[in-house]
């Protein structure tokens, strides 16, 4: 983090997730530019492993870290959670690696979880609430374009989406409104993701990362053509504590990308490329469109990303750059790191 993301003055923050891959970053880089942070946790008796993922990024929280146990589902626990906090940043929410059967056990929490946040920093008096909110939310429901997608564009959800869209995008329009309605001098501004990457630090990954794993420890024959954004979750981080303090983030959204979006073929040889005989088992063969949707007939999962093969999607990070001063890593980098952590932490053997 550079001089202008950690010269703010000291605050107390509110990170809800703060167990996990994007909580846990945005904890460290709160806690290394001298702020103290409250963590919400569904079980707080994951703190030993909290402390011990922050000690691998070279933070000691000491008494600057407390934990908080609150859930989305629930209220309890927010308002003595957000009180004597300056700022919120708002990680929380769920994205499981398989689809659910209902697609409101994701929407329900994620837009309801968001609004009891909101509702309890805007009752705390908190000044500014930050929203992780995704790609997810921009760049579905429409047909393929030539342009990268900017933050004036919306997912749309008239649209057969998928439920983890669907989620994310209603969350987001949720926020907005809650502010504009009822959030009384509570700010917001929101980050807007692609596939978050880069080191990991516990048993506690994002969903993204599962696609390194599976390519280095052989469980994909070949690679669907797809295209992912890729950005560092140490970028993510950053550019939140940029968001929450910078004046000219007010009220604004930022998508978070390293670059132009990669196919999943393209992740494959970076990796090879990269780790030599450690990503020996990373596919070569590109799996033909017809092949992937007769495996979702028998595949929830799968079934999925039918209906993106073949749409390369792309995604712009001019804003963020321009208005924070924003400078992420490489998407290379990103990913090289993810495998390299995967491997050191012994989730996939070299």
């Amino acid at each position: 983090m550079n001089a202008s993301a950690s010269s703010i003055a000291p605050a107390t923050i509110l990170i809800t997730g703060g167990s996990g891959f994007l909580g846990s970053r945005c904890i460290a880089q709160a806690l290394a530019a001298g702020h103290r942070v409250r963590a919400s946790v569904r079980d707080p008796a994951r703190e030993p492993q909290l402390r011990a993922a922050l000690a691998r990024a070279g933070v000691d929280a000491g008494d600057r870290l407390s934990l908080h146990a609150a859930d989305l589902r629930r209220d309890d626990g927010w308002s003595a959670a957000a009180a004597g906090c300056d700022y919120a940043l708002h990680v929380a929410s769920p994205f499981p690696a398989e689809i659910p059967r209902d697609e409101n056990e994701l929407i329900a929490p994620a837009r309801e979880g968001t609004l009891r946040v909101l509702r309890a920093a805007r009752d705390a008096g908190l000044r500014r609430v930050v929203l992780t909110s995704s790609f997810a939310a921009v760049g579905y429901g429409h047909p393929p374009r030539p342009a990268p997608f900017d933050e004036s564009v919306w997912s749309d959800t008239a649209a057969p989406l998928a439920p983890y869209v669907k989620s994310k995008t209603l969350a987001e329009r949720a926020a907005w409104e809650f502010v504009a309605g009822e959030g009384g001098g509570l700010e917001l501004a929101v980050v807007n993701p692609v596939g978050i990457f880069g080191p990991v630090l516990s048993d506690d990954y994002a969903t993204s990362i599962l696609l390194v794993k599976r390519l280095l420890d052989g469980a994909l024959p070949g690679t669907p053509k797809l295209h992912f954004g890729v950005v560092d979750v140490r970028d993510v981080a950053e550019l939140h504590l940029r968001v929450m303090t910078d004046p000219a983030a007010r009220g604004e959204r930022f998508l978070a990308t390293a670059g132009d979006f990669l196919s999943v073929s393209e992740m494959a040889a970076l990796l090879r490329r990269n780790l030599g005989a450690a990503a020996r088992k990373a596919p070569t063969r590109e799996l033909p469109n017809w092949l992937v949707r007769l495996a979702a007939l028998a595949d929830p999962a799968v079934r999925q990303i039918v209906p993106d093969l073949g749409n390369r999607k792309n995604a712009s990070n001019a804003k963020a750059k321009r208005v924070l001063g924003w400078n992420p890593r490489s998407a290379e980098e990103a990913l090289v790191a993810t495998a390299r952590s995967l491997i050191e932490l012994g989730v996939v053997r070299g």
